[in-house]
């Protein structure tokens, strides 16, 4: 296993261009890791590696991360770019923001896709270089998925990881794979950009950066230390 501080360890991103994930390959390429992000938008992820200068140390890879083939090339990708794969990080979701009463399920359908069916095929894609290397996984969940919200989908989705992150534990126990699931709580980032407010709610948030140190944390603990769910919430936050 490789912590956080072996200049050879090996993570992929997904989402990983803005919000929490730009945060968590900052922090990555900061402590020594090599890293690939993942995107949809090739341009977009070729824009986000030049302004990092990472150089050979990251690797931008477009894939649909609800696609088993699109998301296993990124996976071969990195590991014939940096020769293995130590760590993935399922950080790619999205929320509607609204509710049973008032959503579109086709909307619906789509963050479904996203949020639990994209990390649930980057394990299946991922496993066996992990189980290679004697890896983690980190799934990026939400306190939504741990208190519900009424009548609200993204909630939904988010229970549905927690589920998958204590289902794949159990699946790779004994493997030498280890498996976390963080779940932040209201966090200022672009996620809220297709609320109806398009602004943060009012009361108390965390910054992307605050949720990615606890990733990295996860990642960094000893051989044999595994941490199987962390909950960070912004001081003053009740739900």
């Amino acid at each position: 296993m490789n912590s956080e501080h072996d200049s050879g360890a090996v993570t992929l991103v997904t989402g990983g261009a803005s919000g929490i994930g730009a945060a968590t390959v900052g922090r990555l390429l900061d402590a020594g890791h090599r890293v690939a992000v993942t995107g949809r938008d090739q341009g977009r992820l070729d824009a986000f590696a030049a302004e990092r200068g990472a150089g050979e140390r990251l690797l931008a890879v477009a894939a649909d991360t609800t696609d088993l083939a699109s998301i296993g090339d990124a996976v071969q990708a990195t590991v014939k770019t940096f020769g293995r794969l130590d760590h993935v990080v399922a950080n790619a979701g999205f929320s509607t923001h609204d509710n049973l009463a008032d959503g579109d399920p086709e909307h619906w359908r789509e963050m479904l896709l996203v949020n639990v069916l994209g990390p649930a095929v980057l394990v299946k894609a991922a496993l066996p270089a992990l189980t290679e290397s004697g890896g983690r996984i980190v799934m990026v969940g939400s306190t939504a998925g741990i208190k519900n919200t009424p009548g609200n989908m993204y909630s939904v989705s988010k229970s549905a990881l927690t589920s998958l992150a204590e289902n794949t534990r159990v699946l790779v126990t004994g493997s030498g794979v280890a498996v976390t699931l963080i779940a932040p709580g209201r966090v200022d980032t672009p996620f809220w950009s297709s609320h109806p407010t398009g602004v943060v709610p009012g009361g108390p948030a965390l910054t992307p950066d605050h949720v990615a140190e606890a990733i990295v944390w996860s990642l960094a603990q000893p051989p044999g230390v595994e941490v199987n769910q962390v909950v960070v919430r912004p001081t003053g936050q009740v739900h």
